[in-house]
């Protein structure tokens, strides 16, 4: 690639199509989230940040490497490995003596850190601990989120907010009924966050609609909030603004009532009666010799002068 005035010039088809594809879109791509452990991470870390790769794959990179970074002090490296990855969301693992066994989900905007949320694991029982058919790869989750904490407060509802950026999947027209068959729970109780993952399980019940159960497949995790970094309210409004080429144009003319009745008005020119054609019988033909009685009323006289 070649550099001039600060733009980037490509001189390869290849380098122009990589380019051209993370140039800002219309409608944006998947989110992918990039996975990463600190340089102390305990094994239950470790295996948690394992269990969620595989609850977001394929949109999912993850690091096996160590990274030596402390996302709340300096986010720079952060913000370096989302530019490299092409990724707007992150999950941090690290653990040490004050804050054990920490997970950091954020997400990015125009590659600088939007919102970051730790949350300390007390509890977590792993995907193969629970000896269970799981969901198969890329399955599109249901998520239901339980507690009026992420109704009230500030920082749940933001959480809840990045909970489903990372889990929420691709964005699909229209869904069939087989297809849900995997939920993510969350629900916020007595300052805990406690997320579940279930199977749905469609039994025979007789009749046309199915009987729906519920088998937990893991990963489990209970959860307690502890430091967060949000958004200014500018800052945030300015990510959610949306280009005006996908806004809904207005449509002119049309109303709907209080049940929702459409209604549209058709504004037409003056209808000239004169010009009207009406329906053609044999009885009302002209005869020869006859002469029009309306069009001699609208010719004007004229006076005979003798000279």
């Amino acid at each position: 690639m070649k550099y001039t005035d600060g733009i980037v010039k490509p001189k390869t088809k290849r380098s122009k199509r990589f380019l051209q594809s993370r140039e800002p879109k219309l409608t944006e791509n998947v989110k992918n989230a990039m996975i990463m452990k600190g340089g102390n991470a305990t094994e239950t870390v470790t295996q948690a940040l394992k269990d969620i790769y595989a609850l977001k794959k394929p949109n999912a990179v993850m690091y096996k490497k160590k990274n030596i970074m402390r996302p709340f002090e300096d986010s720079t490296s952060l913000e370096f490995f989302s530019k490299k990855s092409d990724c707007s969301l992150f999950l941090f693992g690290s653990h040490n003596k004050k804050r054990p066994n920490n997970l950091v989900f954020g997400r990015l905007f125009d590659y600088h850190v939007l919102d970051m949320i730790e949350l300390g694991v007390e509890k977590f029982t792993a995907l193969k601990d629970i000896k269970v058919s799981k969901c198969p790869e890329g399955t599109k989750p249901l998520l239901v989120f339980a507690g009026e904490a992420f109704d009230i407060d500030n920082e749940h509802k933001r959480l809840k907010s990045v909970l489903i950026d990372f889990f929420r999947g691709p964005t699909v027209s229209s869904v069939r009924l087989a297809g849900l068959e995997h939920i993510l729970h969350f629900t916020a109780l007595e300052g805990k966050i406690y997320m579940r993952s279930y199977k749905v399980l469609l039994k025979k019940s007789g009749c046309r609609t199915p009987r729906i159960e519920l088998e937990e497949i893991g990963p489990s995790f209970d959860f307690v909030l502890r430091r967060t970094h949000l958004a200014s309210d500018d800052l945030y409004k300015t990510a959610h603004r949306q280009p005006k080429a996908l806004k809904p144009k207005k449509k002119k003319n049309i109303s709907h009532d209080a049940f929702g009745t459409k209604f549209g008005r058709l504004h037409m020119q003056k209808q000239d009666l004169a010009k009207l054609q009406t329906r053609k019988m044999k009885g009302l033909r002209k005869r020869k010799g006859e002469k029009d009685t309306t069009e001699e009323s609208k010719s004007p006289k004229k006076l005979r002068t003798d000279e």
